[in-house]
Parts: structure tokens; C-alpha cells; sequence
């Protein structure tokens, strides 16, 4: 008993101590944004707490930075990742998961097996077929959202977690529904559908962080300052700036306040969807 008590205390202070570890750098990034002039923040040891409190960081980047707009960019880019992320992965992991077809496994391996390909790989074709699409910015700024988003509008990990949410539904309830004159459209969005919404909240977060926090293929698609997105222009921001890292550090600490908002806005759904997958996978 003593042991055991002692084992999960060790595993406690683990985790604690790397849980200290993640946030450092987050606090040490607030503290930056929050500093006045005249104060050091580079200090050795580093001071944490504000000597100099000011906002005025936060008021110089809003003033010299359109990060509003940058902002607007990155929810729109977000919000349509989310939205064909969570359709396309549901649909594609329905039949792998409820329906018998030839080949199924076979299908189902090649999905997975492209989560190996890094993105860097593939990048040149991917934009060879969004130039001949054209859907880059310096068409429309209809094209320039589809141009960023499409490429990543689905992928293997959003169709595995779908598959594995649709395998713990009990078949008997699909079976009452199709006795009850229902279609497979009808199944899968009334029935099937509302009952993983919790997995359905794992993959719109993971979704929503990922394109919030993308660099590379926006960096490279994007011309059009009107466009950029959130990481583009604060990396445009750093450039301008020069080694003011107070005003890159106040518009960083900006970028991650709708991450925030959009995980404690599903965190109910978030946490008992990663329980599920745990318990059940």
C-alpha cells in the first residue's frame, strides 16, 4: 500500500513538474507583452512579474498592425478547416467503420499509411494544382480562403478517430433504425452522428489548433497582406519590428486568446471524448 501510494505521488510531481515546464515559456511570453520600456527583459535571473506594468504594448501593435484583420483571416481559415474536417472525416470513417465492402481494409491501411508522408514531400504538387485551380489570393479572396484550406480540408488521423467513434456504437441501434424505414443519409446524420459528438470535439479542436497555428503553407500561398493570416503576419510583424520582441510578444500573447476560447468552449466534449478513446480504444 505504501509503494503504491508512493508510485502515484512520483508520477504526480512528474507530471507536475513538466506541466511547470510547458508553462514557463507562456508566462514568460505574457510577462514580455506586459513590460514598459524601462525595463529589462532580458534580466538574469528572469523577473516574471512586471517591475514596469503597462499595456501599452498591446494599444502600439493594435495602432501599427492590422492584427485584427490577421485575426478575422485565421477564424475564417479555422472555421472552414473545422467544419470540412469534421464532415469529410465523418463520412469517410462511416462506411470504413459500419458498412462491408470489398477492399475495405486495404482502403482503410493507404488512409493511414499517409500519415508518414510529411507535408514538406508533397508541398511543390499541392501547389502546382492550386496554382492550375486557381486558388490563390491574387484571383479573389474566395480563392485565396479555398487555397489555403482544401489542401488540409481532410486527413487520416480526423478519419481513423471518426472510425474508431463509429465502432463503439452498438449495431443494434443502426439495425432499429433501418427496420424504422431509415436510409444510410438518414442513419448517419440523425442517429450515428449526434452520438459522437464528444470525438467530434476532439477533432474540431485539434483541427482548429492546427490551422490556427500554420505557417509554411500560408507563408507560401499568400501575397496578398489583406490575407495573411494570424502566425503570417505576426512573422511580417517580427520583421517590421526588429528586436522590439515587446510588441511581438503582446501580439503573440493576442493570437492565443481565441485558442483558448475555442477549447474551454468544448472542453466538456474535448475531455470526455479523449476518456472515450482511452476506455475504448
Amino acid at each position: 500500500m505504501i509503494k503504491k501510494r508512493f508510485k502515484n505521488i512520483l508520477i504526480h510531481l512528474v507530471i507536475i513538474f513538466i506541466c511547470v515546464l510547458s508553462v514557463i515559456p507562456f508566462v514568460w511570453l505574457l510577462s514580455t507583452a506586459l513590460k514598459g520600456r524601462a525595463e529589462n527583459i532580458f534580466a538574469y535571473p528572469p523577473v516574471f512579474i512586471p517591475q514596469d506594468f503597462t499595456l501599452d504594448n498591446f494599444r502600439e501593435v493594435l495602432k501599427l498592425v492590422p492584427i485584427l484583420r490577421y485575426i478575422l483571416n485565421s477564424l475564417i481559415v479555422a472555421f472552414m478547416a473545422v467544419v470540412l474536417n469534421v464532415l469529410f472525416a465523418s463520412l469517410a470513417g462511416y462506411p470504413l467503420a459500419r458498412m462491408n465492402f470489398k477492399g475495405k481494409k486495404v482502403v482503410f491501411f493507404a488512409i493511414l499509411a499517409t500519415i508518414m508522408v510529411p507535408f514538406q514531400t508533397i508541398m511543390v504538387p499541392i501547389y502546382i494544382i492550386v496554382l492550375k485551380l486557381n486558388l490563390i489570393d491574387t484571383f479573389s479572396i474566395l480563392q485565396g480562403y479555398l487555397g489555403l484550406v482544401l489542401p488540409f480540408a481532410v486527413n487520416a488521423f480526423g478519419i481513423f478517430l471518426m472510425r474508431q467513434a463509429f465502432l463503439t456504437i452498438p449495431k443494434e441501434i443502426e439495425e432499429s433504425a433501418i427496420v424504422d424505414g431509415c436510409n444510410s443519409l438518414e442513419i448517419f446524420f440523425r442517429i450515428l452522428l449526434p452520438m459522437v459528438k464528444p470525438q467530434i470535439a476532439v477533432l474540431a479542436i485539434f483541427t482548429f489548433i492546427s490551422s490556427w497555428g500554420d505557417f509554411l503553407w500560408p507563408s507560401i500561398v499568400l501575397t496578398n497582406e489583406n490575407l495573411y493570416t494570424l502566425p503570417v503576419g505576426i512573422n511580417n510583424m517580427a520583421s517590421n519590428f526588429g528586436a522590439d520582441y515587446r510588441l511581438v510578444a503582446a501580439g503573440s500573447v493576442v493570437s492565443i486568446i481565441p485558442i483558448l476560447i475555442f477549447f474551454l468552449a468544448l472542453q466538456k466534449y474535448f475531455i470526455k471524448g479523449s476518456q472515450d478513446g482511452a476506455i475504448k480504444g
